[in-house]
């Protein structure tokens, strides 16, 4: 069973002084070198106050094991760092997939436990790795499973043959900047020659605004607050996130990647109200255009006095809202990214793939806010279902 935990942000690096101020800066590579520096706790003179305990409190651990993987719907709210790595399998036969995928399974338990060596003595904190199988893997076991399908081209790309598509995806988490390369280098390493990778992406989530009753989500680089609206009850993820089946699958989900360049100055050169027309979004509070709170959907048929809509035509709350395209929700998990351009590498988590082919196809025709979007890199996956000593991971879809 899953649970919820109040997560706070790791500390990477204290420096203490009188009359010190806190701050924070994080700097990711394009090749997903992740270091933080200068994060002031707020310290005080130990002179001044000789009884006080300035060591952090520890970051909860999120386990690896279980019904479904961690790092979709656990932690909550999601951890400050991310690095999606895609490779491809140099065989792909179920024979040599099964041990790759269980080797791959025992170093996440060892590295969540903070048990291997490879860690380095860097504590673990809320690390969460997840994984998933390209197209072609599951086609080799059965075409009609979900997941077996590439995901369609759409407009607005420039996408290099290297960046399209891909066999496995490991999503690596965590509060702490250090520890995302360094659990990385430990899982390539177990993978070695198995594996040629095809592009990675850093990202970092922007500051957590509240939307409702232990949920936030955070801001992107427009300024925006992002991923509002999923399947965050358990109903809801039980009807739109996890997979029913075939058995094979359950208790998995579908993932789509797709990393974008924002045209931050472009978008920078609207005012507010238009920038708002965007989205279909208050810029400072994120409740939608036609009222209500942020946790609020937007009512699509409100009007101004003279006919108006309030949320406009072409708004992207709008053109993506499920309602209006008639599919599910999909739970998004994006990060912002800094490299090889600043943008987003949007991730949603559903279960059924065309929730988003066929909003994105809508937006295609007339959203605003993809005028100010270029995707560079795109692939979807399978995500396995959960795993434990008992069922190493990916043997119920390679057995």
């Amino acid at each position: 069973m899953e649970r919820s935990h109040p997560y706070g942000y790791g500390t990477v690096h204290t420096v203490c002084q009188a009359d010190s101020h806190p701050s924070r800066r994080a700097f990711i590579g394009a090749t997903g070198t992740v270091t933080a520096v200068g994060l002031s706790a707020g310290c005080q003179s130990h002179a001044a106050r000789p009884d006080r305990d300035d060591a952090p409190a520890p970051t909860p651990p999120v386990s690896p094991t279980g019904r479904y993987q961690a790092g979709i719907t656990l932690p909550q709210p999601a951890q400050r760092n991310l690095l999606a790595v895609v490779a491809d399998l140099v065989d792909v036969d179920a024979a040599a997939v099964r041990p790759l995928l269980a080797e791959l399974g025992e170093a996440i338990r060892t590295l969540t436990a903070g048990t291997d060596a490879r860690l380095m003595g860097l504590e673990p904190g809320d690390l969460t790795v997840t994984v998933g199988v390209g197209p072609r893997l599951v086609r080799e076991v059965d075409p009609a499973l979900p997941g077996a399908k590439d995901l369609p081209r759409f407009s607005r790309e420039r996408i290099a043959p290297g960046a399209r598509g891909g066999d496995l995806l490991i999503q690596i988490c965590a509060d702490d900047a250090l520890v995302v390369p360094v659990v990385a280098a430990a899982l390539l390493e177990r993978a070695g020659d198995r594996i040629r990778e095809r592009w990675r992406q850093s990202g970092v989530r922007g500051a957590n605004v509240p939307v409702d009753k232990g949920r936030a989500a955070p801001r992107n680089l427009f300024g925006f607050v992002d991923g509002i609206v999923g399947p965050h009850t358990k109903a809801e993820q039980r009807r739109h996130l996890w997979l029913a089946g075939p058995a094979r699958v359950a208790d998995g989900t579908l993932a789509v990647l797709r990393r974008m360049e924002l045209d931050l100055p472009r978008f920078a050169k609207l005012s507010v109200a238009e920038q708002e027309a965007v989205f279909g979004r208050r810029r400072a509070t994120g409740v939608p255009l036609s009222g209500g709170t942020i946790a609020s959907g937007p009512d699509l048929g409100a009007k101004t006095p003279d006919g108006r809509y309030l949320v406009p035509v072409d708004a992207h709350a709008r053109r993506a809202h499920s309602t209006a395209v008639g599919v599910g929700l999909m739970l998004r998990r994006s990060y912002s990214i800094d490299g090889p351009a600043p943008g987003l590498l949007f991730m949603s988590f559903q279960n059924d793939i065309r929730t988003f082919t066929n909003t994105l196809t809508r937006m295609d025709n007339s959203d605003a806010l993809l005028e100010f979007t270029t995707t560079t890199a795109s692939a979807s996956f399978l995500i396995l279902p959960g795993f434990d000593e008992q069922r190493p991971l990916g043997s119920r879809l390679f057995r």
